[in-house]
């Protein structure tokens, strides 16, 4: 079957087209976004103003049309951290679900934890063994952990990059006073994780996912192999740590002649890079693989569970 998913994220909307069936890896036929931010809509009452929601309105519309141009046999969609904690969030979501004609899914950060080590896990297989996925967003970081399709440990923390970008970082490049009260904040914010996180036994095996963690494999990781058009990478905690502390010293126009960095990440990559670095730390991660599946392949994988749980 041909299915269309929509993904409103914090940074961004996106829609894929993927021809999923039972047992088989889901095949991307086609794909399009629309770089909305929405952080930067929030309103100190923590409302998305009105420019952002017709940011949001025009890029769900603009996602319909590309996907009706596919014919798809269904459409899904879901939303994660902005519009689950917005005030205004249900009522802009009733708005987008009129555009789209779909009920959209408002996912938990524990749920989205879940659906990002289901696209992990079955990306990497069994052979894996225990799995420690890290999930860095735009407006959450998420952390599961487990031997099964299930995780026996997963968990949202309020350090995504577009969150904490527009919190902390007033200035291009910051100033130290802001980086140093930046990096404070995701020190304590992962005390607890860290508390959890040393009960259980070791990974066998470490692997990230997300936007944050790929372009920053690509700026400092090692390219392990290209297998069709995907590059497998990795990265180390060394090779972050020596990008850390040069990133934020760097104005956001000229992060853009680095590797790896796109448009739509050179604001908001330093606090991804701070993230990424502490949860590693915290963790005593020394390398990471990045996984090209992620939070949009576990829905599609969930979604063909449940609608051909025997197959």
């Amino acid at each position: 079957m041909r299915l269309g998913v929509l993904d409103i994220g914090s940074n961004t909307v996106h829609v894929l087209v993927v021809d999923a069936h039972p047992g088989a890896r889901p095949s991307p036929a086609a794909g399009d976004r629309s770089v909305v931010r929405l952080m930067q809509y929030l309103t100190e009452e923590g409302e998305i103003n009105e420019a952002g929601r017709a940011a949001l309105r025009t890029a769900v519309q603009k996602a319909v049309n590309f996907v009706q141009s596919f014919g798809v046999d269904d459409f899904i969609g879901m939303c994660t951290s902005a519009l689950r904690e917005a005030k205004n969030g249900p009522e802009t979501i009733a708005e987008l679900e009129q555009i789209s004609g779909i009920k959209l899914t408002v996912l938990s950060g524990k749920e989205e934890a879940d659906l990002t080590f289901l696209a992990a896990r079955r990306w990497h297989g069994w052979a894996a063994g225990r799995l420690l996925v890290l999930d860095i967003g735009g407006g959450s970081f998420e952390v599961a952990y487990g031997l099964d399709e299930a995780p026996e440990f997963s968990t949202s923390l309020p350090l995504g990059a577009g969150r904490l970008t527009h919190t902390y970082l007033q200035h291009d490049p910051p100033t130290l006073a802001e980086m140093e009260e930046l990096r404070e904040y995701i020190k304590e914010e992962m005390k607890s994780l860290k508390q959890i996180v040393k009960q259980l036994p070791s990974p066998d095996h470490t692997v990230a996912t997300s936007k944050t963690f790929r372009s920053l494999a690509r700026l400092g990781g090692q390219l392990v192999a290209v297998v069709g058009p995907q590059e497998r990478r990795r990265l180390t905690r060394v090779d972050l740590e020596d990008w850390t502390g040069r990133l934020w010293k760097i104005p956001a126009s000229a992060r853009l002649e680095l590797p790896g960095i796109t448009p739509e990440r050179t604001y908001q990559i330093v606090a991804g890079a701070e993230v990424a670095w502490r949860a590693m730390k915290t963790l005593k991660v020394r390398t990471i693989e990045i996984c090209p599946w992620a939070l949009r392949e576990g829905a599609i994988l969930n979604y063909l569970d449940k609608e051909y749980p025997f197959n």
